[in-house]
């Protein structure tokens, strides 16, 4: 797709990938991964991250509230799950969620979003530089909170207290 931009986060998480897959399944997850200062307001809760789970977020774009309509794809037991825009703030956006084992007790924690922007070229000129700088905020802080929901003095939920 023409003018498609591309964010990449990865983290080592010190826990089995299939607890954190299961971490990240939880119904709750968006809001323990959400910053304080990006509030997500959730309109529907998808039932699930399966194929086809829909849910309904009002995000805040500056002075604005917009409606953010995605659907769930590509589920891989244990390993994977996409959001993919139906309608919201950007032209195209998909996120896959992947979890890789590295070893028994830990994984590669990977997000790779690939989005547009409206209005093309003009909209990566005028906000792509924001957009990226928005994204590795918001990764950096949802993978520290991952990290730290595995750690052994953490108060978050683990795997221990599912």
């Amino acid at each position: 797709m023409p003018h498609e931009l591309h964010f990449v986060a990865q983290s080592r998480i010190d826990a089995p990938a299939e607890e954190v897959f299961r971490w990240h399944a939880q119904p709750d997850a968006l809001e323990r991964l959400s910053p304080p200062w990006e509030p997500v307001e959730i309109l529907q809760r998808a039932s699930g991250i399966r194929d086809g789970d829909r849910g309904a977020l009002r995000v805040r774009m500056g002075p604005f509230k917009i409606r953010w309509f995605f659907v769930h794809r590509d589920y891989i037991e244990g390993r994977q799950f996409r959001d993919v825009q139906i309608s919201g703030p950007f032209r195209r956006w998909e996120h896959t969620h992947k979890v890789d084992p590295q070893g028994p007790r830990a994984c590669l924690l990977t997000d790779r979003i690939c989005y547009a922007l409206p209005l093309g070229m003009v909209g990566n000129f005028l906000a792509g530089w924001f957009v990226q700088r928005k994204l590795a905020r918001l990764f950096k802080y949802r993978h520290r909170v991952t990290a730290d929901a595995f750690r052994p003095s953490s108060n978050s939920k683990t795997a221990s207290s599912w």
